[in-house]
């Protein structure tokens, strides 16, 4: 039974354009069903839906917008509260200015209007109170594109689209994250990572993974919700071919991928997203820390590049702790 049809949600918004492709998804997705296949899909960039939702008085992980490039618009079909996170300006509401990182009160035929993202970042969030009500699918309402499966019939949202919301619950407090806390976009970033289950000194060489964290990649254009790729690279490789895997170094007997891995099919890497397949025969040489990939959330491809920094597990703990704490809501402002 559909949430509409049980009476727990009405109609919030309708599409006018959808832009490039924007997805419904929540947090964490599908979390448990890699042994199935699934990577959990979900937002790429987690602290930018979540901190949408905490705005408008959501539950962190509740289903909500997920718009690459930024431009995107709808007619809002009922009174509440909406926030948008994420890089840039140009978002409007009736014509007049919105502020980001802010929730912000909307009426019942009032437009939302969100331009092409000219500066640096790629993804935009939107949360509607109550949150977006979509079917689950494998415990998740997040859309995972190449299965079909989960959001809003299992693809991206197209022109006329309606969406509901479920009610909201409790009053309806505005708030507004504060500038110092809000991340910074850049074209240029350092993400951090942790050494892989196959870089050296089996596989790659003790200099081909300095040369991994010195250099800088770029972002090639064939970047998705499945994986972030870089331009190619020549590694020396440990050894000279990959066995009865095959003939080239990197590749080896098919092992599980871990969400947020760095892999070498061949000369060229590839992060792997949250639509990613869970399994394969090519080398991870190393791993996105979980608190990181926000950052990956916002590369631009064919524009953005990247240098890796190798951090160890109690550095990643920490990050994820402090990512964590921003999303206390008594660390928001009240409007």
């Amino acid at each position: 039974m559909s949430a509409r049809s049980a009476g727990q949600a009405l109609p919030a918004l309708e599409i006018i354009d959808p832009g490039l492709q924007t997805t419904v998804q929540d947090y964490p997705g599908r979390r448990g069903r890699q042994a199935l296949g699934f990577f959990p899909s979900g937002p790429v960039d987690p602290l930018g839906l979540q901190v949408a939702n905490v705005l408008v008085g959501n539950r962190p992980g509740a289903a909500a917008l997920e718009i690459p490039l930024g431009r995107f618009q709808a007619v809002i079909l009922r009174a509440g509260l909406i926030a948008i996170t994420g890089p840039d300006a140009g978002v409007t509401l009736n014509g007049e200015p919105v502020p980001l990182w802010e929730a912000v009160s909307v009426a019942e035929g009032d437009v939302l209007s969100c331009a092409v993202i000219r500066g640096a970042g790629y993804r935009r969030y939107l949360a509607v109170s109550g949150g977006i009500a979509v079917d689950e699918a494998f415990g998740s309402r997040s859309t995972l594109l190449v299965a079909g499966i989960g959001g809003h019939d299992g693809r991206a949202l197209e022109r006329a689209d309606v969406l509901d919301a479920y009610p909201a619950g409790g009053a309806r407090q505005r708030r507004r994250m504060p500038v110092s806390l809000r991340p910074h976009y850049t074209d240029s970033w350092e993400i951090e990572v942790l050494r892989g289950p196959h870089a050296d000194p089996d596989f790659l060489t003790a200099q081909d993974f300095e040369d991994f964290l010195g250099a800088c990649w770029r972002c090639d254009l064939n970047s998705d919700r499945t994986g972030v790729r870089f331009n190619p690279h020549r590694f020396q490789w440990a050894r000279t071919s990959g066995d009865v895997a095959g003939g080239h170094p990197s590749n080896l007997l098919d092992t599980s991928y871990p969400y947020g891995g760095i892999l070498a099919y061949g000369d060229v890497l590839t992060i792997l997203g949250p639509d990613s397949n869970t399994s394969g025969g090519f080398a991870v040489i190393a791993t996105v820390a979980h608190a990181a990939l926000s950052k990956v959330g916002q590369l631009r491809p064919g524009r953005d590049v990247v240098r890796f920094r190798e951090i160890n597990l109690h550095q990643a703990a920490a990050m994820q702790s402090h990512l964590d704490q921003l999303l206390d809501p008594r660390h928001f402002e009240t409007v």
